[in-house]
């Protein structure tokens, strides 16, 4: 949000801080701010000219003129302007000389753009005043821009004069107060106000104006609008906004010509009820949103934007003002059912002082009353409202300020410092006091001691603390097994050569059906922040998918890993969040059978002597590469390789495993110690031949059985496929180690062991190759 330091300056008396240096104070005692900027730097060298003669320059559109600049005589300068013409008054800005289309050009004319008062290029300015005086009322200034997010909890300071109330107390400055609550006239209202629900509504102002004649507002009032980012339109739009940027009381006026009837309702839509906004959008509403009505339908939508039907347009010369007070949380919730954030929506979600509303149009009257001086006020005003309880009082030990601030603050300092943000304050006893907060601090700010305390430490200065340790014993947390075991498993695949990434727990309804998951079955966010993001994720698949297609424009491999939790529908409950690890593995070129391999191998560094069996494929896995996992007898999960159909280009290997159940089974792991074997092993080799889709798994389990209690292990070492082997046939060979923990085997044990092993294959309808 951006800050005119000019209109800052204008509101605080006796400021003589420069701009850049009240940009380091605000970010140090009030709000953190994210820089400043130079506006309308022309106008330090610009003054009013008066067009004496115009001549054609041949061969280009731009044209030598002659302009009276006062006391600094008469200049030639080159203008583009289509507007360009003898006996005009615009403005001159010394630039310097410059040749253009073969004239010498000493200066320039100026748009009211170049000049920085609004966003009009289309010609010259256009004014009144004598040549050689200053643009009126118009000067260089300076926009400060404050990051919003700072000041989220501070509905007062989304408008100039909260903040140059800050300012005032920083700067030891004096505040004016720019609202005249003596220009309200008292008298019986000139327009009805009827609220339905004044928990949704505490407060609806509203005043009728007429003899309005609608044009461009004075230059001044466009280029402090200019200098903040806002658009002038025209004199009632840019007052309206005016008084939202100074005062933070956002308004809106109706075409009082155009409304049905004499009262504004302020109600709930009803349902399936149209509205055409501002912007051109037609919005079909609902119960939950917050109307104002006349007696044909909605004319705007509460605290975000006004109606088409009832807009201010050239012709207009009745209004009806509003000033109003919405709840929060209605507004928030509206603006983002439609999708549509405004300057009024983003202030009134910040929970604004319904005390502001009758300042806002004191305001506007005397700012309309400059550019449409013939305007009279229709009776006077119409206020609804609920009586509101006035803050409550804090009470406030300065001994325990001083504690909790560690640092000692004398009672003359607090209290200064309290009077000088308008806080009211009185000693309820001796180093007590009661701090009453401004009714535009008790809209969810000010509410507790702790927060006072804050209000203190920030105005006296965070670095005049000395940073001292607490004075309490530091105890150890307690272990959270959960997250150790998750940082193991990251450590183990960032080991493994796997890179951590991380996606959001929202899919779209296409990235569910791109797999055959169904949107019905996933958990739908009411309010999605994107169309792409209404369902909370039931896999890590789709948010994998997509890391492997975008890193597959860049890179030929890779291997990538995400720790997070699926979100599961429940008909009855809460949804039901299960951690899983999704590791995939890219490779462009190649069979892909090692990449399925070695997440093979990155389960069983988990999952020691984990089980991998042939499973039926679902839509989105290869038909002929799709597994099982199971360990300590459970499935745990799966490892599988996408469908060629999800992959424009190479192979993707995908592991998926459920972290809960593989928790739960590794703290059941009992570790005994065993001693070094003492005498040595003895082992030979066995190649089985078998089918072409036999399981090697299978065979190395069979074999196991077959070995007996000498055996130690049974490892594979290599298949083989090809003469002298029949067609459909394999041979796959196995490594059996045998020993024992009492002897040295002879050589007679290990044959029999063999030869029973080879008999029991061949039984089992095997040929051997020995």
């Amino acid at each position: 949000m951006k800050f005119s330091y000019n209109w800052i300056r204008d509101l605080v008396d006796g400021l003589d801080v420069p701009a850049a240096a009240l940009e380091r104070l605000i970010t140090l005692k009030t709000a953190e701010c994210e820089g400043v900027e130079a506006v309308s730097e022309l106008l330090s060298c610009a003054s009013i000219a008066r067009v004496e003669s115009v001549e054609p320059i041949g061969g280009s559109h731009n044209v030598k003129a002659v302009v009276d600049v006062g006391r600094h005589g008469h200049k030639t300068v080159v203008c583009g302007a289509k507007n360009c013409r003898p006996g005009m008054t615009t403005v001159y800005a010394a630039i310097g000389k410059k040749t253009i289309s073969g004239v010498e050009s000493d200066g320039m004319l100026a748009s009211a753009a170049e000049l920085g008062i609004s966003r009009d290029h289309e010609g010259i300015i256009e004014l009144s005043g004598a040549p050689g005086d200053a643009v009126p009322q118009c000067a260089p200034d300076f926009a400060i821009e404050i990051d919003n997010k700072s000041i989220t909890h501070r509905p007062d300071l989304w408008g100039h004069h909260g903040m140059a109330r800050e300012v005032a107390a920083i700067a030891s400055g004096r505040l004016k107060d720019p609202a005249k609550l003596e220009l309200l006239p008292k008298a019986e209202p000139g327009v009805k106000v009827q609220i339905e629900n004044y928990a949704l509504c505490p407060r609806y102002s509203a005043l009728r104006i007429e003899n309005i004649t609608v044009g461009p507002s004075p230059l001044w009032l466009q280029q402090r609008l200019h200098a903040i980012g806002l658009n002038a339109i025209n004199n009632v739009v840019d007052m309206t906004n005016f008084v939202m940027a100074e005062l933070a009381q956002p308004m809106h006026a109706f075409d009082a010509d155009k409304l049905r009837g004499h009262t504004i309702f302020v109600r709930s839509a009803k349902a399936g009820e149209h509205f055409h906004a501002l912007n051109g959008d037609e919005y079909t509403l609902d119960t939950a949103n917050l109307v104002i009505a006349d007696a044909g339908g909605a004319i705007g939508l509460a605290g975000v934007i006004g109606g088409m039907e009832s807009s201010i347009g050239a012709a207009t010369t009745r209004i009806v003002l509003e000033s109003a007070n919405f709840n929060a949380t209605s507004v928030r919730k509206t603006s983002a059912a439609i999708k549509l954030r405004t300057d009024a929506s983003m202030r009134f979600e910040k929970s604004q002082d319904p005390a502001n509303t009758l300042r806002g149009l004191a305001r506007a009257v005397e700012i309309l009353r400059e550019s449409s001086p013939d305007i009279r006020i229709v009776g006077g005003v119409a206020d609804a409202r609920r009586e509101l309880a006035p803050p409550a009082p804090i009470e406030l030990a300065l001994e325990w300020l001083s504690r909790k601030l560690g640092r000692a603050v004398p009672a003359t300092e607090v209290r200064a410092i309290f009077e000088s943000l308008e806080f009211h304050v009185e000693e309820s006893r001796p180093g007590v006091l009661l701090v009453t907060p401004p009714s535009w601090r008790a809209t969810k700010d000010i509410s507790m001691r702790e927060d006072l305390v804050e209000e203190i430490g920030r105005m006296i200065g965070y670095d005049s603390i000395t940073p001292t340790p607490p004075m309490v014993a530091a105890t150890v947390p307690p272990g959270n097994p959960e997250r150790r075991f998750q940082h193991d498993v990251r450590d183990l695949f960032v080991d493994l050569g796997f890179t951590e990434v991380y996606n959001y727990s929202f899919i779209g309804e296409e990235d569910a059906k791109a797999f055959g998951f169904s949107p019905d079955s996933h958990v739908r966010v009411t309010n999605p922040i994107a169309s792409d993001q209404a369902l909370m994720r039931d896999s890590l698949l789709p948010g994998i998918w997509k890391n492997v297609r975008e890193n597959a424009k860049h890179r030929d491999s890779f291997r990538l890993f995400e720790l997070g939790l699926e979100i599961h529908k429940r008909a009855e409950a809460l949804p039901e969040e299960t951690p899983h690890l999704m590791a995939a593995l890219f490779e462009r070129h190649g069979d892909g059978a090692a990449s399925l391999l070695e997440l093979k191998r990155a389960a069983e560094c988990l999952m020691p002597k984990a089980k991998i069996s042939p499973a039926e494929s679902r839509e989105f896995e290869h038909p002929a590469r799709t597994a099982s996992i199971a360990w300590k007898g459970r499935t745990v999960g799966r490892l599988f390789e996408l469908h060629p159909k999800l992959i424009e280009a190479g192979r993707a290997a995908i592991l998926d495993l459920d972290l809960a159940i593989v928790r739960e089974l590794r703290e059941a792991i009992q570790i005994k110690a065993k001693p070094v074997r003492r005498y040595p092993s003895s082992a030979f080799d066995l190649s089985v031949v078998c089918g072409a889709r036999e399981l090697a798994g299978a065979l190395q389990a069979k074999i196991s059985a077959a070995a007996g209690e000498l055996l130690e292990s049974v490892d594979f070492v290599r298949q083989y496929s090809g003469p002298p082997l029949e067609e459909g046939t394999k041979s796959v060979s196995f490594r059996v180690t045998l020993g024992s923990d009492e002897r040295t085997l002879s050589s007679d044990e290990v044959s029999q062991v063999r030869d029973a092993i080879i008999a029991r294959m061949r039984g089992s309808g095997y040929d051997l190759r020995v």
